[in-house]
């Protein structure tokens, strides 16, 4: 079967004509016309041309040039590839717990989900896959990607990854297990008076799930709320999130597109956390629905952002399915914070690679992700009248930048090759009784519990069989961060998730920063809780 690239160009330009024909309300006579020409046009070609036509291919190939012409987000799902979309909001499955996008003939994860295979051993956002089991996947299709990377619990899948910033290839062992498909991935109370909540993303449950935490905090009187790594989700769950923590007929974003698409969402009524302190940490991969309810809570001087600017999507995505069970996601209109602020980074239409190479340029060394290094526009919050910034994503009140004292190449392969989540289990299933038995609950564990030299010694050992070159040297340099993260992760699969954060916490700069801003809380003027960071 040939490929017929002239007439494959001729479908790109009408399919790309109609995406620029404007309103189909005002072109409705020419809309028709083109499509009569288009359908005498596939005629013609269907029963002259030379060659066997793969019809369902050419179609597909049009829809995607199409949408990638558009803007980054405008995407097409195979009918296959929909189902794993409804499963991953709803049902449960076991594969290495990614999302993922192909685009330019290139698998990309989008978001590794929190406490699945990938993530544990390191898999980030914006990694690209190029091989999988050995198998080359560069010019992968949509619909063949969860056959590789979906299968029976237990099995192991091996993944070579690019990264931008890394010179050679990734490699990573991922054992498959069900997917964790919750959305409030910690929760509990720091102190008496402060409580913390994860969210990884916004789905069908998110709210209910951030209620039911908050109620089983009693009372508090600030609130940590963790969006980092959230790339977002449901519209209507960034709402109600927003919504607890504002007073009735508020705006909580705004969406501008064609008419009468374009309006104002406000919350419908008070609250139940009004008087509570609040913080949301964001980085470079909070995204859409996270980048609202950032948004809401900063400008209406309702708490804190801290961490680095989030990632940029401000575009509403609409799906619609078509008859084969497939589906196009279709930018129909753009969101802005309450102050009027546009949350989409800028991009240039037909070009994803420059979109997303952007975003890679604040991992770089040396970089400061400060609003000094982008055109923005300044805007004033609605109570206070600080200044917030525009130009892509929300930038925190407070930044922190990353923190790579203890990060070695040698720790980053253990963790890609999946030497620490195999140490960890081979070491909970020698130990386990005996670390029930000596800590009988997780405040003794956190205090007593020590990774020993002897530890990463069997660390390092099983590193070898793995292919990871011992570095002693490195080793002594990330020794510390690496003890943290085995006694966590041990803790994890003791109790649960909260403690795995609770003691990841100790460690970790944002949340220090944000636990120092809650110590100088001003409940009058927010200006001065964060003057000094």
């Amino acid at each position: 079967m040939r490929t017929i690239s002239i007439t494959t160009l001729l479908i790109f330009s009408f399919f790309y004509a109609l995406a620029q024909s404007g309103d189909p309300r005002q072109n409705s006579k020419d809309l028709n016309e083109q499509l009569k020409k288009f359908n005498q046009f596939y005629h013609f070609l269907n029963y002259s041309y030379v060659d066997t036509i793969n019809n369902s291919k050419l179609i597909e190939d049009a829809i995607k040039k199409v949408l990638s012409e558009l803007d980054p987000h405008s995407s097409y799902v195979n009918a296959e590839d929909m189902k794993g979309v409804e499963e991953s909001f709803g049902g449960s499955f076991s594969g290495i717990g990614v999302e993922f996008d192909v685009l330019s003939d290139t698998l990309i994860v989008v978001n590794a989900l929190s406490g699945g295979p990938a993530e544990s051993v390191g898999v980030m956002p914006n990694d690209r896959i190029v091989v999988i089991d050995g198998v080359d996947v560069v010019g992968i299709k949509r619909n063949d990607v969860s056959k590789y990377l979906r299968g029976v619990k237990g099995t192991t899948v091996d993944i070579e990854v690019l990264r931008r910033g890394e010179d050679q290839r990734l490699l990573f062992s991922i054992v498959r297990d069900d997917i964790p498909l919750n959305t409030v991935d910690g929760a509990y109370k720091i102190s008496s008076k402060i409580g913390y909540v994860k969210i990884n993303r916004f789905a069908a449950t998110t709210n209910d799930e951030l209620l039911a935490a908050l109620e089983s905090f009693g009372e508090f009187e600030s609130l940590i709320l963790d969006l980092r790594g959230n790339g977002g989700g449901f519209l209507e769950q960034a709402v109600l999130v927003s919504e607890n923590f504002l007073e009735e007929n508020l705006k909580i974003v705004s969406i501008e597109g064609r008419e009468p698409l374009s309006k104002n969402i406000k919350s419908k009524k008070d609250g139940k956390y009004l008087t509570q302190n609040i913080i949301v940490l964001i980085d470079e991969s909070s995204a859409s629905a996270s980048e609202i309810v950032a948004g809401t809570i900063q400008d209406w001087d309702r708490g804190v952002i801290v961490g680095r600017r989030s990632f940029g999507k401000g575009l509403v995505q609409r799906q619609f399915k078509l008859v084969d069970g497939s589906a196009v996601r279709v930018t129909i209109a753009k969101y802005h914070t309450p102050t009027g602020r546009v949350i989409q980074r800028p991009f240039t239409k037909g070009d994803s690679k420059a979109y997303y190479d952007a975003l890679n340029k604040r991992f770089k060394k040396g970089y400061v992700d400060s609003v000094s290094n982008i055109d923005s526009l300044r805007y004033k919050t609605l109570r206070a009248k600080r200044d917030v910034y525009a130009g892509g994503g929300i930038f925190p009140d407070v930044y922190i930048d990353f923190d790579t004292t203890g990060h070695t190449i040698y720790w980053a392969n253990l963790v890609r090759k999946g030497v620490i989540n195999e140490f960890v289990i081979s070491y909970m299933d020698s130990h386990r009784k005996e670390l029930k038995n000596e800590y009988r609950s997780f405040k003794s564990y956190s205090r007593k519990f020590e990774v020993s030299d002897e530890m990463l010694e069997e660390l390092m050992t099983l590193g070898e069989t793995r292919g990871v070159k011992r570095d002693e040297k490195q080793m002594e340099i990330s020794s510390s961060d690496i003890k943290s993260q085995l006694k966590a992760m041990l803790a994890f699969r003791l109790w649960s998730l909260n403690e795995y954060y609770k003691l990841r916490s100790l460690d970790d700069s944002v949340m220090i920063k944000a636990l120092d801003i809650l110590e100088n809380w001003d409940d009058e003027d927010i200006t001065k809780s964060i003057s000094g960071f």
